[in-house]
């Protein structure tokens, strides 16, 4: 178990002018990542260093978005002005949070321009919306398709702060789960209204930026 990607819902101007800004910000170039057909919303991705990287998500006029609770997660917080929506732990077998959380992983997949396909089973969006300081889980299908493969980016995630209780995320996570942080801290602060990621700081050659 170990951090996979932080996911950041779309402003007021929509997914591209939102990825450009970010890609000011933090010195990556933006990567067209497609449409996810079975949740309503689409994405672009920053690729990492370490293995990571930053998806932001836009949510579309389809009726996939309306039922999906992904497509209902994005949507709610880009109305909301957008910003952060989460973080994303990825696992080898999801069995062990399917047994915990009492539900089934489902199915995601999205083609990349160049036409492969991007497959995983994905588990925990509820858990989110309820909570926002949670992460959800994935298991990707085939590792060597992965959005932070060939990555040559010399940025890394430092920081993660997010609003709540590391109790409750360790709980979340299953005690009895080994979770590898990588070189990512985490600050926990108290929630002054609603829990969640509030900020994501990284280490870039020109120094850390927090946003």
């Amino acid at each position: 178990m170990r951090v996979d990607h932080v996911s950041y819902a779309a402003e007021y101007d929509g997914l591209q002018a939102t990825a450009e800004r970010l890609s000011k910000l933090i010195g990556v170039e933006p990567v067209d990542g497609g449409v996810h057909p079975r949740f309503g919303t689409r994405n672009v991705i920053f690729p990492l260093a370490d293995h990571n990287y930053v998806e932001v998500v836009e949510v579309l006029d389809h009726p996939a978005s309306d039922k999906a609770p992904f497509g209902q997660a994005v949507r709610a917080r880009s109305e909301a002005g957008g910003g952060w929506l989460g973080w994303v732990v990825a696992v080898d077998d999801l069995s062990a949070a399917e047994k915990r959380l009492g539900r089934q992983a489902v199915d995601g997949n999205r083609h990349r321009p160049d036409g492969v396909e991007l497959r995983w089973r994905q588990i925990g969006i509820n858990g989110l919306i309820a909570d926002p300081q949670v992460p959800y889980f994935i298991q990707w299908e085939d590792l060597s398709v992965h959005p932070a493969n060939g990555s040559t980016s010399h940025v890394h995630i430092g920081d993660l702060q997010i609003a709540g209780d590391p109790a409750r995320v360790r709980e979340w996570l299953g005690v009895d789960q080994t979770f590898h942080k990588g070189d990512i801290h985490f600050t926990f602060v108290a929630p002054h209204g609603t829990p969640g990621l509030l900020s994501v700081t990284f280490q870039t050659p020109d120094g850390p930026v927090t946003i």
